[in-house]
């Protein structure tokens, strides 16, 4: 059986492994920690209940150079679930949640942010 919509992966990774967009962002975030702009970070770090036997394990837990602990979701698209988790998730607890994602080279590269 053959995937119909390129859109859609095949198989979600294991827990721990990161897709080439996640890579991409977790080197970005080294350089910031590098530049000092971040103090931390790590990938899938934190698991929230949202209700029982429901969760959300953002991609990357981030300590802000403010000490602002933010959490960041990479996504090359959003499916409705997803959207929903993470504003739920933000409703429920006292971080802040950013969205991310790649832009094109067509549009300049680097990373469109969207805040929760």
């Amino acid at each position: 059986m053959t995937n119909t919509n390129p859109s859609f992966a095949l198989g979600r990774l294991k827990t721990g492994q990161m897709n080439k967009t996640e890579a991409a962002y977790g080197a970005h975030l080294a350089l910031r920690q590098h530049a000092g702009e971040i103090h931390w970070h790590k990938f899938e770090g934190l698991k929230l209940r949202l209700a029982d036997n429901t969760f959300y394990t953002p991609d990357f837990a981030v300590m802000a150079a403010d000490g602002v602990m933010e959490l960041h979701e990479v996504k090359g698209f959003w499916q409705d679930d997803a959207r929903a988790k993470i504003k739920i998730a933000a409703d429920m607890y006292p971080f802040r949640f950013i969205a991310i994602k790649a832009k094109t080279k067509k549009a300049g590269g680097g990373w469109e942010v969207e805040a929760f």
